[in-house]
């Protein structure tokens, strides 16, 4: 029974299959791993009306949320009193055949500039939502909403409650730049394709103070390789920002625990007092 909703769920509206297998995760009775495999591996379809299955909670596992490029392990001075906690750790490029950003020489000044700032510069510090591609190889999980055929798909990302839908028909510019901007999508054969377009220039793409411009165009890939690891990449394009297009590379991971869910972080809270920190000092 449960494996029939479960299949009926996944084939709907995102929202509908959301509530349904929310559900459906609350109410399971706790089974043994060696009984529960099986039965998790039979009522998730391999593809849905042709297409790939992305449908999941995935994840990044690598550093490049700290660093696109190599970096060493280094302490921050300003987090001193979280010791070893506090550190950033060694993490190597993910760029593509590696190497450096390529900045155009204000624009890698500007990418200093923000370095020295970080933490209290960094977007991130202020809960502010993070853009494309940053939200997708952030330090936490998002979830993937895939519908019948050619409907729209849906990204979720717990962070400042971030979201995007993946536009497979609606082709049209917003009239104004957003922080996550608009994501359009195409099928080429299995590789889930995703432009990007109409960003605007206050987000980052990781803590050292990488960045880009509203100009900025990031063609993402989204490949399967198998039923729980996507092979993820995106080419960034900005005239404004760098000298070429460069593009990223990494693996996703899919959440298999049977009672996996998305956890909001709302963020709000935590930065109040490094926003507002003027209006909170005492009057003279």
């Amino acid at each position: 029974m449960i494996r029939k909703r479960l299949i009926v769920a996944i084939a709907g509206a995102a929202a509908l299959w959301f509530a349904v297998g929310a559900g459906l995760a609350q109410q399971r009775a706790p089974q043994p791993a060696a009984a529960r495999a099986p039965a998790a591996a039979a009522a998730r379809p391999a593809r849905i009306e042709g297409h790939p299955n992305f449908n999941g909670i995935w994840q990044a596992m690598s550093s490049a949320y700290w660093n696109l490029e190599a970096h060493s392990a280094e302490g921050v001075s300003e987090l001193w009193r979280l010791g070893a906690i506090g550190a950033i750790p060694a993490g190597k490029s993910v760029l593509k055949g590696g190497g450096k950003i390529p900045y155009l020489p204000d624009a890698l000044k500007k990418r200093n500039e923000n370095r020295a700032g970080w933490p209290g510069t960094d977007p991130e510090a202020k809960c502010y939502m993070l853009g494309i591609p940053r939200s997708t190889y952030h330090n936490m999980p998002f979830q993937i909403f895939q519908g019948a055929g050619d409907a729209d798909l849906l990204m979720v990302y717990p962070f400042a409650a971030g979201q995007r839908v993946i536009h497979m028909k609606d082709k049209r510019e917003l009239p104004i730049d957003s922080w996550m901007g608009k994501s359009m999508g195409a099928w080429q054969g299995d590789t889930l394709v995703v432009t990007t377009i109409n960003q605007n220039d206050q987000t980052w793409l990781d803590r050292a103070g990488n960045h880009h411009s509203p100009k900025l165009k990031v063609t993402e890939r989204f490949t399967l390789t198998d039923s729980s690891h996507i092979h993820y990449e995106a080419t960034l394009e900005d005239p404004l920002t760098y000298s070429q297009p460069w593009t990223i590379e990494l693996t996703l991971y899919r959440d298999i625990d049977p009672n996996t869910q998305l956890l909001e972080h709302k963020c709000v809270p935590f930065s109040e007092m490094l926003i507002y920190q003027d209006l909170f000092k005492p009057k003279p």
